[in-house]
């Protein structure tokens, strides 16, 4: 029922209000949508004309509810009769209760309907990944000219952003097992802080281009519902060498107060490269930087999680290594994954293939490589005014794709 809805977000406005250990991460997230402004969400919570037809088009039904005031002035809504409101709902919207930590709160120990607060609040996104929310940490690093100038050296994305599912990429289980295990750390993090394991969080990932490895940091984003800060070292790293080691703490400083967020730092290796060259001393002060910041974040006490990507890990010292607790590989895909690559990437596309010679032909191929075939196969089809595909068109589309690698390579 439509009018479920508005008395729903009458009640968990009010609910809210009223008890002060109620968080906004208590809130449903489609909710707490309807009520961030400026400053983020703030008490006393009030529903207006507006904000009720944000959850239903047909709220005449409401005002005649005898536990309703309209003010028609105002045009806010209230609640005169807490009570028989509560009572109303609890008929007709178990289920909304059941999924809504606020109402849940209260509802647990209401006439034995069987809600549990913990239950409802397990399945509630938090705010920090919010879009509405990020825009206003965001607009109050504006305010400040120093932390503006931060924002400028990277790109920031809400979980909700992100385009790709982390169950739509192809990885192996062992990559699957660790960020597992991220993602347990993440939830457990005061248990951590507990016992002392602090150096948690912090990934490398290693690996050729087009193996995926920034596709993945973005997918792991959305999947722990997590803000993303990417940068690469290239673009940080000023003609003004002093300016270098200031740019990378500033990128550490927005990723603590965006926390908790994944930090994902692309082309690592091209500041963090072996330190026992005659380089410039202020190349080295760049790197030891880079290394002491490192040092002073972790996902426990700080809620980020570090990710590093490199095209060159030769290029990096031992005591860039050692700062990483795990080591996560990207090679050319091999026949597994390939052929995973190509089941996910078909599945949306009309016609009959055989995977098992697209994987034989695409031996040494990249993700990115298998992708740019598909993306050949399809326009060339569009081209023939036809929808969907057939193996015709997508071998000689790997034909097109190896044609142009080895261009690359011959010169």
């Amino acid at each position: 029922m439509e009018e479920t809805k508005v008395i729903e977000l009458l009640l968990t406005a009010e609910v809210y209000n009223r008890y002060e250990e109620l968080t906004e991460d208590d809130i449903p997230k489609e909710i707490r949508k309807i009520f961030y402004g400026k400053s983020g969400i703030s008490r006393p919570l009030v529903v207006k004309m507006d904000t009720a037809k944000k959850v239903s088009k047909n709220i005449d039904s409401i005002k005649s509810l005898p536990f309703i005031d309209f003010n028609e002035f105002s045009k806010q809504f209230k609640i005169t009769s807490f009570d028989l409101a509560i009572q109303w709902f609890a008929k007709r919207g178990l289920e909304q209760i059941k999924k809504n930590p606020v109402l849940a709160y209260y509802y647990q120990n209401y006439d034995s309907l069987g809600v549990s607060y913990e239950e409802a609040k397990r399945f509630n996104k938090p705010k920090y990944g919010d879009r509405e929310w990020l825009k206003t940490i965001i607009a109050e690093l504006e305010k400040n000219e120093q932390t503006a100038e931060m924002l400028g050296l990277v790109r920031i994305y809400s979980p909700e952003d992100i385009k790709i599912d982390f169950a739509s990429i192809a990885l192996t289980d062992e990559q699957i097992r660790e960020f597992d295990k991220i993602e347990v750390a993440l939830e457990r993090r005061d248990y951590l802080k507990e016992i002392g394991v602090l150096e948690v969080g912090k990934l490398m990932f290693i690996g050729p281009p087009g193996t995926g490895k920034t596709t993945t940091a973005r997918a792991l984003s959305k999947r722990l519902h997590l803000p993303l800060v990417e940068v690469k070292l290239s673009m940080i790293t000023s003609q003004y060498l002093g300016e270098t080691s200031k740019n990378i703490e500033k990128v550490f400083e927005i990723a603590k107060r965006l926390s908790p967020c994944i930090l994902f730092i692309d082309e690592f290796d091209y500041v963090a490269k072996t330190r026992t060259s005659d380089e410039h001393a202020a190349v080295k002060r760049a790197v030891n930087t880079l290394l002491k910041s490192i040092d002073e974040i972790n996902l426990v006490e700080d809620g980020v999680i570090l990710i590093a990507a490199t095209n060159h890990p030769s290029l990096l010292d031992t005591a860039v290594w050692r700062r990483f607790d795990k080591i996560i590989e990207f090679p050319e895909p091999p026949e597994i994954i390939r052929r995973r690559i190509f089941e996910l990437s078909l599945s949306r596309i009309k016609g009959e293939f055989d995977i098992d010679e697209l994987v034989k032909l695409t031996d040494g191929f990249t993700g990115a490589d298998i992708k740019l075939v598909i993306r050949e196969a399809v326009l060339n089809s569009l081209m023939m005014n036809m929808e969907g595909l057939d193996q015709k068109l997508l071998v000689e589309a790997i034909g097109e794709v190896r044609e142009r690698l080895n261009l690359k390579t011959s010169y």
